[in-house]
Order: C-alpha cells, then structure tokens, then sequence
C-alpha cells in the first residue's frame, strides 16, 4: 500500500537532498514514501546522471585556496563544463571541501584523493562527492590538480 505522499515530504527531501521538486516527488513515488528509501533512490540517480556526463568537456572552473592555521596550505584547481556553473554555491563549496579533505588526509595524488573516505561522512568516498554534485547541477566535474604545502617541510 503506497504511503500517502504530501508536499511537506516533499519539500523537507528536497531541503535535504538539494535535488528538483520532480526528481524528490519520483523519489517518493518509488521508495512508497520512505525517507531514507527517497534519499538513496536520488543519490543513484545522481551517479547514474554524472556517468552519463563525464565524456563531456570541460573548460570551466575555478581555483580553491584554504590555509589551516597558518601551517598547512592547499589550492585546488576544479573543473566544470560552464561558468555559470563555476559561480554557484554548491560548485564553490566543492572546491572548499576538497581543500579541507586535502588539508587534513594528504592524499599523494588527484587518484587517490578521490579513493579517500570523504571527512565529512564515512559512508562515502570524494569520489562520491563529487559525483553527487555532478548529478545535481548537471555537469560534468573534474580534480585537474591540487597542491598542499606545509609549513617546514
């Protein structure tokens, strides 16, 4: 028996997910009104959306900096198809949440950053990450290269 479906449900996945009031109400439909079932049925279709995108150019982006304290300095150079794109807030929070899993995990290389367990949440990688936000504005997102310099060394 399906789970009576009303707006608030919607727009409280929506909030938590980010995705559009469609793809939240889709969701809803195919997890029979479970919550936790709506959110990993977006979050699929977010990494089945950003497989679909990652043949596509890029040629957009912008260069993230971070230093923690004083001592430890990352940039990181991200990557997008648009820069319209490259302006939104979840696009710029990206690059700032790359810099501080850099920061703290100083992964040897782009490959192995996106194979290190995201500091945020445990139950995803970055690439994870990355892959979410692809799914949700739509384009395609790349690591092209970070640096991270500690003080002394």
């Amino acid at each position: 028996m399906e789970k009576f479906m009303n707006i608030e449900d919607i727009k409280k996945l929506r909030q938590d997910s980010g995705a559009g009031i469609a793809d939240c109400k889709e969701a809803l439909k195919e997890s029979n009104g479970d919550m936790e079932k709506a959110k990993q049925w977006l979050k699929k279709k977010g990494f089945d959306k950003a497989k679909s995108k990652a043949g596509r150019e890029v040629k957009a982006g912008l260069v993230e900096t971070y230093s923690h304290g004083g001592k430890v300095g990352v940039m990181v150079e991200l990557l997008c198809e648009t820069d319209f794109v490259a302006r939104t807030p979840d696009f710029k929070n990206l690059a700032h949440e790359l810099c501080l899993q850099i920061a703290s995990m100083a992964p040897k290389n782009v490959a192995d950053l996106l194979k290190q367990v995201y500091i945020r949440d445990e139950k995803m990688t970055v690439e994870d990450l990355v892959k979410s936000v692809i799914g949700k504005l739509g384009e395609n997102i790349i690591v092209k290269r970070f640096e991270r310099i500690v003080l002394g060394e």
